[in-house]
């Protein structure tokens, strides 16, 4: 399937590990021109070697930290000027503690609103001025099912990500005549280093062991498993090629049937 990916350039943020990850793989694979971020510099180089190994891409790579508005503004300039430009922008960060309401501090929700709500902020505003000059541009938001069905024990990612949510549809009504499309991904429980740390919170909890609680997770499904990272990386891809051209505001489930409503 011809995806019109190819020589694009690609921002992915927080891509060192996880979903992230797994969408820089895949843009690359497209022959996408692939700028990845994230905090750790030698996780990120790490990341990027392996992908321009594997697919013979083009990948920049630079250590970010995306609750930093300045560095944002640096890391996007020389990506354009690397780059020529930026096309699709990826917006991702690591979640939140797994916490009860009341358990909640205000300087842990003040941390969760700079990391999953102004670091999407930061790079919309940008990205969205080179993707005006050349009137094409795909922003995709990575959230979770918890903009849909809150996930118990994750309070901050139930509130913030959902502020996501109405960004996206904020954006993609006042640029979409600019030729900027702008969704929201929505993964399930999938298999990630996140999944893994909430599982261990989960478990201790219960009395229970973390395998125990990746099977309740996985029963809770329609397919009855958990996600594969390429899986949710499919869809981001598939959102910022020409063959979803007329899919702009969107919050896409990539869930494995999680959500039970309708």
């Amino acid at each position: 399937m011809e995806t019109g990916l190819k020589r694009r350039a690609v921002i992915v943020a927080a891509s060192s590990q996880g979903i992230a990850r797994a969408a820089a793989a895949g843009f690359a694979a497209e022959g996408a021109r692939v700028a990845m971020c994230a905090r750790n510099q030698q996780a990120i180089e790490a990341a990027a070697e392996e992908i321009k190994d594997r697919y013979g891409a083009d990948v920049f790579a630079q250590a970010l930290d995306v609750t930093d508005a300045e560095a944002v503004r640096l890391f996007v300039q020389q990506v354009a000027h690397r780059f020529g430009g930026v096309d699709v922008c990826v917006t991702n960060a690591g979640g939140p503690p797994a916490k009860g309401f009341l358990a909640t501090t205000y300087e842990e929700w003040r941390r969760a609103i700079e990391l999953n709500l102004m670091s999407t902020i930061y790079f919309a505003r940008e990205v969205i001025p080179y993707m005006q000059r050349n009137r094409w541009g795909r922003i995709i938001a990575i959230t979770s099912v918890a903009v849909r069905q809150p996930v118990p024990d994750l309070v901050y990612s139930n509130a913030v990500r959902a502020g996501v949510v109405g960004l996206v549809k904020s954006l993609s009504n006042e640029f979409g005549k600019d030729g900027i499309l702008v969704n929201n991904v929505a993964p399930g429980y999938t298999l990630t280093d996140r999944l893994k740390e909430l599982a261990g919170v989960r478990a201790l909890a219960a009395g229970i062991t973390p395998e125990d609680v990746f099977e309740r997770w996985a029963q809770d499904t329609a397919v009855k498993r958990l996600a594969r990272p390429e899986e949710v990386a499919d869809a981001i891809v598939w959102l910022a090629s020409e063959r979803a051209s007329y899919i702009t505001g969107q919050t896409i489930l990539v869930d494995g049937g999680t959500y039970k409503g309708i």
